[in-house]
């Protein structure tokens, strides 16, 4: 229902500032209708912003005049004309003074004072800041740019998208792998990128090493998820100074457990045996028999780590490979074998034939041995790379072969897995595919023999060590 308006209580008049008695209803001076005068609001013009705050009663805020005087409405009060306390009675600071004129204005949002350092907050802000021409445009005051205090019972702050707070990935460090697809995140132990999860190529699948006046080179091929081939090659001097070329490659067996492991610890035990027997002065034959048995240990000691792969393949035989290598002296060359990885010889001469020094532990051998068929009968049967020997625990009897060879003229030495002389069998073929300079260039060329195996069709990984004959001086000490 309608009510009565009620007089509110004031001692001055609102219109001409006269006092007032008690109980006045018009302006004793200009006779200004006092019932008009609204009742005086609840709400004081601050607002707490946290909590409840009552406004005391023993603040003099000004009242609004409902005319100018001359008939118009009165402005309204600009934020700047209330007095300067806050809803407990204290005054407020005054306001921070305006940038140099020489400093480039900058317009800010009206925002809560700031009290000077170690003053108490006042926990208040203005609802209607006045209109734009009453505040000087100033620089925004460096205190608003920090992070405000926590208000007792006040809720926390809503937490940035998820997006928004997730720290950009970390450059690698310069000593960490970089993954070769998004060129910025870092690869993890299982071969993939933190940042893409791109996969990244193994370390294995192309490798190449120069040491001295020999080199080698292997690659996955293109058929092949891996490369299970490995080498090793080195330099070293005779107790007499003279130098000594040595290179080991070998094959693991793709249908036993982990053959890249066994062919990576079998080239690097006959490698170091080799480098260390040398010097010695043990026979570069003896040496080379050494070195085959002290690969096969390594191969067998893989049966029995980790004891989880036998478990996760009980069917697959164990760890093998095939072994082949060669050691080059001013005089003398000797290569030694097990399975069916080759030696070619490639006379510097063309017009010179070429041969081939080593024999296969395979069943295409046995059958030629035997004469049950001819090489290219042997060859063309499915059963033809079948090997009758290998490096492994389960392995037949171990008989390591080795040969010794004195040639009359300079040349260079091949060493390979099948995967290069699939394309170049005979030593024919292998001499056409060598190029000229090899002997002078061990690393082009290597890298030349690789290529022709993947023009091939590069169906096995494929693996060639390159040796001058006869060893060129590099003084002592392996590389």
């Amino acid at each position: 229902m309608s009510q009565m308006p009620q007089q509110a209580a004031v001692s001055k008049c609102p219109s001409c500032e006269e006092p007032l008695e008690p109980g006045d209803r018009f302006c004793g001076a200009c006779g200004y209708d006092l019932s008009v005068v609204p009742a005086r609001p609840e709400d004081s013009p601050t607002l707490a912003i946290h909590g409840v705050v009552s406004a005391p009663d023993d603040v003099d805020w000004p009242v609004a005049r409902d005319s100018d005087g001359h008939g118009h409405p009165a402005p309204v009060h600009a934020a700047a004309e209330l007095p300067g306390t806050d809803s407990g009675g204290s005054p407020l600071p005054p306001p921070p003074p305006a940038a140099p004129p020489s400093a480039p204005a900058v317009p800010v949002a009206p925002a809560v004072p700031v009290a000077p350092a170690g003053a108490p907050a006042t926990g208040v802000r203005f609802d209607r800041p006045g209109e734009p021409e009453e505040y000087p445009l100033q620089a925004p005051d460096p205190r608003l740019t920090a992070e405000p205090a926590p208000v007792p019972g006040q809720a926390p702050a809503p937490e940035p998208a998820a997006a928004s707070r997730q720290p950009a990935p970390a450059a690698p460090d310069a000593a960490e792998k970089v993954c070769v697809a998004c060129r910025a995140g870092r690869v993890d132990d299982d071969g993939y990128c933190e940042n893409c999860g791109h996969a990244q190529p193994r370390e294995r699948d192309h490798m190449e090493q120069e040491s001295g006046p020999i080199a080698a080179v292997s690659d996955r091929g293109l058929r092949h998820h891996r490369n299970e081939d490995a080498f090793s090659v080195g330099c070293t001097a005779l107790p007499d100074g003279a130098p000594a070329s040595v290179a080991i490659v070998c094959d693991g067996v793709s249908s036993a457990t982990r053959p890249d492991d066994a062919s990576l610890a079998a080239s690097r035990a006959a490698g170091e045996t080799l480098l260390g027997a040398l010097p010695r002065g043990t026979h570069p034959q003896q040496a080379m028999h050494d070195a085959i048995l002290a690969a096969s240990q390594a191969v067998n000691a893989l049966a029995d780590e980790p004891a989880t792969a036998r478990e996760q393949a009980p069917h697959q035989n164990a760890p093998a490979c095939t072994l082949v290598g060669a050691v080059v002296t001013a005089g003398l060359l000797v290569v030694g074998w097990v399975g069916d990885s080759r030696v070619y010889w490639v006379p510097a001469d063309r017009t010179t034939p070429p041969a081939r020094l080593t024999e296969d532990d395979s069943w295409a051998a046995q059958m030629v041995a035997a004469g049950l068929m001819n090489e290219a009968e042997a060859y063309a049967d499915e059963r033809a790379h079948a090997i009758t020997g290998w490096l492994g625990a389960d392995a037949y009897e171990l008989e390591p072969h080795t040969a010794s060879f004195k040639p009359d003229r300079p040349g260079v030495v091949v060493v390979c897995t099948d995967g290069l002389w699939n394309y170049a069998e005979s030593a024919e073929e292998m001499a056409e595919a060598v190029p000229l300079d090899a002997a002078a260039r061990p690393l082009h060329g290597a890298r030349v023999l690789v290529g022709h195996a993947l023009d091939g069709g590069g169906h096995d990984n494929v693996t060639v060590a390159l040796l001058p004959f006869p060893a060129p001086s590099q003084g002592a000490g392996s590389a």
